[in-house]
């Protein structure tokens, strides 16, 4: 089905509060069934809007492998710069920062910039104002640069932790040449991801290292199925509690759920996600087992699903599916950047609609109707206006 959809969630340059889907829904398949009919789908798509050929099947990518390598689960694969892991490198040094988050269970990962080398001091300088608007605490830098004799050194920036030979270990730990620089971060994985992701896709854009007229597909599989949750304290599903783990994992779903996968899938181009998908749970006795984990008794889990636990106790056949947003793959094809371009009546970044000036105001007539009540701070707002 094509669908209209309405979602409350950030804005950004690839999302609207109100878009368009299409949607997939498959019986008697697993992952590979989904897959193809997507690939072959997609391929033909392109060839027939703008005249090119993509190659099936895409490429796939375990997360676990993405967020380690590009630090996001929606890479662009047309330009390199992975994050490459030297925490064996920096626990030598006598970098604070690296050594305490090392000591704290830290991870420390570097960006080898090609050529960065010659970039001049206000460009890194404003690189770590942005990163550190973001966040961060700072933006670790040095210079690959040829030595005395010809052996490659580091220098500027952090250099004075990176000595002789631990210069040149962490020159080889980054595979980096004469004129590139280092970038580095310091912390949790997460938070090493998210910085990171953002300086590669940030100096990719500016250095222009982004090839014109590449397509990257890419799935993103194998993503865990639950994830730890400090503020709840328990495990919470990370896609939705309806999508079937791997069968392999099914022994370890109570004792070791950080390591359970779930038969979930992103479809990805050019670090665009274009859809996403999963393969649900036909079997009851496996959802039960998911709705204990997540906290709900089996009282409480058939009293808030019982159209779909007693659906699955009399048989439903493996199932799965997957929607593809048609703006995103429209903005793509049109080669445009903003989801704007290609929406008849887009949002504003605050969701407003200047056609139908919409979300207004509603007067106190229509919510005694509807029997609402508002908070004692909007109704200083409405009164204040």
């Amino acid at each position: 089905q094509i669908a209209r959809c309405f979602r409350d969630e950030d804005l950004r340059a690839d999302r609207q509060p109100e878009f368009t889907q299409v949607d997939l829904e498959m019986a008697f398949v697993d992952v590979d069934n989904v897959l193809d009919v997507v690939e072959r789908s997609l391929s033909y798509v392109w060839k027939q809007v703008i005249g090119v050929d993509v190659p099936t099947p895409f490429r796939r990518m375990r997360y676990d492998d993405a967020m380690r390598d590009y630090g996001s689960d929606k890479p662009d694969l047309r330009y390199g710069l992975k994050l490459i892991d030297v925490s064996e490198v920096a626990r030598k040094t006598d970098f604070k920062v690296f050594t305490d988050t090392i000591a704290k269970g830290g991870v420390v990962k570097a960006i080898c910039l090609p050529g960065g080398a010659e970039m001049t001091r206000k460009e890194s300088d404003g690189l770590t104002a942005e990163i550190q608007g973001i966040g961060a605490g700072g933006l670790p830098l040095c210079k690959v640069v040829a030595g005395a004799g010809g052996k490659l050194e580091v220098q500027t920036g952090m250099a004075k932790f990176l000595p002789g030979d631990l210069g040149s270990e962490m020159i080889q730990a980054t595979g980096a040449n004469n004129g590139d620089m280092l970038f580095f971060s310091a912390g949790k994985f997460a938070d090493v991801c998210k910085y990171l992701n953002w300086l590669r896709i940030t100096l990719a854009e500016r250095r222009k290292m982004i090839p014109k007229g590449r397509w990257e597909f890419l799935w993103i599989i194998d993503m865990p199925a639950f994830e730890w949750s400090e503020d709840e304290k328990r495990w919470v599903f990370m896609h939705h509690p309806f999508t079937m783990p791997h069968d392999e994992d099914l022994p370890i779903l109570e004792s070791d759920p950080g390591a359970v996968r779930a038969k979930c899938y992103d479809i990805v181009l050019n670090g665009v996600e274009l859809g996403s998908g999963s393969i649900r749970i036909h079997d009851r006795n496996v959802q039960s087992r998911i709705f204990r984990m997540l906290g709900l008794s089996d009282e409480q889990a058939m009293a808030k699903f019982t159209h779909l636990l007693t659906a699955l106790q009399y048989g439903a056949p493996p199932h799965g599916g997957l929607a593809l947003g048609l703006d995103r793959m429209a903005m793509l094809l049109a080669d445009l950047s903003s989801i704007r371009e290609v929406t008849a009546f887009p949002k504003t970044q605050k969701a407003f609609c200047p056609l139908t000036e919409c979300p207004s105001d509603v007067d106190g007539k229509q919510l005694d109707e509807l029997g609402i009540d508002l908070n004692a701070a909007t109704k200083a707002k409405r009164k204040a206006k």
